[in-house]
């Protein structure tokens, strides 16, 4: 069979981009398709902030009889690309019937727009984005993904291993039932950090929510640091960020941690929108904009009073490193189950955690989420050598770290 790839470059092969999935996913329930809107606004320079430092591309693939088979983009992120072992660029939104040399061809398109950019390798499937949302291949736990998690065909893994895609690194999603009552053990600890004095849990109202903007960027910036590859997040990101994110915003959802006034921790947990956007098929119109908005006054209340909304989903959670042994994370966990659980909400998933960050893993074993779903993010270098696997993020390195730079700054002070 002949395959046939087209670059997305105007409206005809743009449309063709999203036919592509209703066409792999017929028939399959558990998938929910994204809206189109949102996944169009990451390849839209006006609206994604990426190609400020970026540049991405589009490809869709037809048989020869002209019916299409798949599609896939490609991205380079400057700000992280050169800081691999060689320059390192990235694919995702890929969809593929299954047939390798069809998958072959479309990997193909990409790698020769990254190598033509000079990348000698790329990652996927990844997103042209922050990794919180459409990020990795889902490789078990196949039933409806929360939203903003990606989900495609069992076959896929065979796709992109049948390439030359090896390991990078696993995510793991845990799910939290707080219908029932958090670990004994875990509540004793959220309780008596909750009663320490100079400690303070905070949950903004949604409408206050751009006045925990700089508290935000204090923990992330300093809590991610010692992730492979982190870059700062920008003050513009962050305005994009809250700016789309207040409108599915819910007070129980964002708690915020304080020791004697500073910023020390966060989590940032969202409604799960694909039990609502399910039979919207993609499709965002109008007449659905305005019956979302209303209904999803007050936090959602109409969709809660009906069942129609009991999921949430933990995209990040952060603790700045020299408070991680205070017991805040518990804090935080505690603070947030009570008042979604008063709110009708019974699972949350904690997605995802890579297999990187094992303190954070031990933390969702402590809670007593269990496993819902792993996803794997690859590699491949063009020249078929080898490279190193992700780094684990070692709490002893971690603490040492710390320990150098509260010395450094202690010592700049006298000076």
């Amino acid at each position: 069979m002949s395959y046939t790839i087209q670059i997305v470059n105007d409206s005809a092969t743009r449309n063709a981009f999203y036919d592509v999935q209703h066409l792999i996913y017929e028939g399959d329930d558990n998938w929910v398709c994204p809206l189109d809107e949102e996944i169009e606004a990451i390849f839209d320079p006006k609206q994604n902030s990426f190609f400020s430092h970026g540049r991405a591309a589009r490809f869709v693939l037809r048989d020869s009889s002209g019916k299409l088979v798949g599609r896939i983009g490609a991205f380079i992120n400057d700000k992280k690309a050169h800081k691999n072992e060689v320059p390192t660029g990235g694919v995702g939104f890929f969809e593929c019937i299954d047939n390798q040399e069809a998958a072959t061809t479309l990997f193909d398109a990409a790698k020769k727009w990254l190598a033509e950019n000079k990348m000698l390798a790329m990652d996927g499937p990844i997103n042209f984005a922050e990794n919180d949302n459409y990020w990795g291949l889902l490789v078990e736990g196949f039933s409806q993904p929360a939203y903003g998690m990606p989900y495609n065909k069992p076959y896929y893994k065979t796709l992109f291993e049948g390439y030359g895609f090896k390991l990078f690194f696993e995510q793991i999603s845990n799910e939290l039932n707080i219908i029932n009552p958090l670990p004994e053990r875990f509540e004793k600890i959220s309780q008596w950090i909750s009663k320490k004095e100079g400690y303070q849990f905070i949950r903004p109202s949604v409408d206050k929510l751009p006045e925990f903007a700089a508290a935000f960027k204090e923990v992330y910036n300093d809590a991610w640091q010692f992730h492979e590859n982190f870059t700062p997040i920008t003050d513009e990101q962050l305005a994009k960020y809250i700016a789309k994110f207040q409108y599915i915003a819910i007070d129980a959802f964002l708690p915020f941690a304080y020791v004697n006034g500073e910023p020390a921790g966060f989590i940032i947990c969202m409604p799960d929108l694909n039990q609502i956007f399910k039979p919207l098929k993609g499709k965002f119109g109008i007449m659905d904009k305005l019956l979302f908005w209303w209904r999803s006054r007050n936090q959602f209340e109409w969709y809660r009073k009906r069942g129609l909304l009991q999921r949430g989903r933990v995209i990040i959670m952060g603790v700045k490193p020299k408070f991680q042994k205070y017991g805040l994370e518990s804090g935080l966990i505690y603070t947030s189950v009570q008042r979604a659980r008063e709110m009708g909400f019974k699972y949350i998933e904690l997605s995802w955690v890579g297999d990187f960050n094992p303190k954070m893993r031990a933390l969702h074993e402590g809670v007593g989420a269990t496993f819902v779903r792993k996803h794997v993010t690859y590699r491949v270098r063009f020249d078929g050598k080898e490279w190193s696997r992700s780094q684990i993020i070692a709490v002893d390195t971690r603490d040492k770290l710390v320990q150098e730079r509260t010395e450094q700054t202690k010592k700049e002070g006298q000076e």
